[in-house]
C-alpha cells in the first residue's frame, strides 16, 4: 500500500513538474517574443526612412492606442469635429505647412481624419497596415515631406491627444501612437524618394 501511494506520489511530482516546466518556456517564449517587439518600438521612437518594411508593434500597445483614438473621436463629438481639430493642431503648431496643402480646410480636415483612421484600424495586422501606408504615400508623392515636418506633425497630434484626453492617454498608448506616426512618416519620405522620380520618367 505504502508503495502504491509513493509511486501515486512520485507521478503527481513529475506532473507538476512538467506543467511547471512548461510554464517556464511558455513564459521564456513570451518574454523573447516582446523583446523584440520592443526593439521595433525603440527603433520607431524616431523616423525611419532608409527603409519601409512591415512592422509589428505589442499588442497592448497596438490596443492601447486604438482605444486613445476612439475616446479622442468621443471626445470631439464627431469625425468631422475630430478631423477639424487634428488640422488646426497641426496647422497652429507649423503655419508655414499649410502652404503645401491646397485642398480647401475641410476637405483635408477630412483626409487627415481618414489617413490616420486608416493606419490606427489596421496597425494590429503588418501586411494590412504597409499596404494602407504604401497607398497614403504615393497619393502623397507631390509633398516634400521630410523629417522635420514629420516630427512637427507627429509633436502636434501627440499633444492634441495629450490635451483632450488627459490620463486617459496612457504611455502605451503615446507610444503606439508616436510609432505608428514616424513609421508613416519615414514611408512617405522613403517612397517619394525611391518612386517619384521613376514615376516621372
Amino acid at each position: 500500500m505504502a508503495e502504491v501511494e509513493s509511486q501515486e506520489d512520485t507521478e503527481y511530482l513529475d506532473e507538476e513538474y512538467e506543467e511547471q516546466e512548461a510554464a517556464v518556456a511558455g513564459a521564456v517564449d513570451e518574454d523573447q517574443e516582446e523583446s523584440g517587439l520592443d526593439s521595433t518600438v525603440e527603433r520607431l521612437r524616431e523616423v525611419q526612412d532608409k527603409e519601409f518594411v512591415e512592422v509589428r508593434l505589442p499588442a497592448s500597445i497596438v490596443a492601447e492606442a486604438q482605444q486613445a483614438w476612439q475616446a479622442f473621436i468621443g471626445s470631439a463629438g464627431s469625425r468631422d469635429a475630430a478631423g477639424e481639430a487634428i488640422y488646426a493642431a497641426v496647422f497652429d503648431s507649423a503655419p508655414s505647412l499649410q502652404s503645401l496643402f491646397k485642398t480647401a480646410r475641410s476637405v483635408m480636415a477630412l483626409r487627415f481624419m481618414n489617413g490616420l483612421n486608416s493606419i490606427i484600424s489596421s496597425a494590429a495586422n503588418p501586411s494590412v497596415l504597409k499596404t494602407q501606408v504604401e497607398t497614403l504615400g504615393f497619393q502623397h508623392l507631390d509633398l516634400e515631406v521630410t523629417i522635420p515636418r514629420v516630427v512637427i506633425f507627429r509633436d502636434a497630434i501627440i499633444s492634441l491627444f495629450q490635451m483632450e484626453l488627459g490620463a486617459r492617454f496612457t504611455t502605451k498608448a503615446r507610444l503606439g501612437l508616436l510609432s505608428l506616426l514616424n513609421y508613416v512618416g519615414g514611408a512617405y519620405i522613403f517612397i517619394r524618394r525611391e518612386y517619384a522620380v521613376r514615376i516621372k520618367i
